[in-house]
């Protein structure tokens, strides 16, 4: 099962959606941040996002309050409304960078990727319109397909 990491974040500029798909990620008010928040309310470089691998061969991602070198912020980062340090994400963990300044940390899935429930059908690849839902067309289904 392929998982597709997004971190949903809204602050002064609205909402955003950033796919994460890179090793490490710089989180901040600084013009150069990887994820820059929109807000007078936190630092230049509030948090650092890092990939990190599961033995397994998947991978999680920890966020860490602070910059590369742990330099952190006054405002202090609250994951699921606890001040840490540090927190290894999970589905659905909600961030506070600041006043107003928020993320969501998801896992999604391709749905024929999901195991069937009797509670929530699995919609195929490809639904509404085009081939049919060609398992093998090589394209990948637009994320409206995907389940969270």
């Amino acid at each position: 099962m392929r998982q597709i990491p997004i971190l949903i974040v809204e602050d002064d500029q609205g909402r955003r959606e950033f796919f994460l798909e890179t090793d490490f990620y710089s989180i901040g008010r600084d013009p150069n941040c990887d994820i820059r928040l929109i807000s007078q309310f936190v630092a230049r470089r509030h948090a650092t996002l890092v990939q990190l691998p599961n033995e397994d061969g998947s991978f999680y991602h920890r966020i860490v309050h602070g910059n590369a070198k742990g330099k952190g912020s006054a405002n202090g980062l609250f994951i699921n409304g606890h001040d840490l340090q540090a927190r290894d994400l999970q589905h659905e963990d909600e961030i506070v960078f600041g006043s107003n300044v928020t993320a969501t940390y998801l896992l999604f899935r391709r749905d024929n990727d999901r195991p069937s429930s009797s509670d929530e059908p699995s919609a195929p690849v490809g639904s509404g319109g085009g081939d049919g839902g060609n398992p093998n067309d090589s394209e990948m289904a637009s994320p409206d397909s995907w389940r969270y």
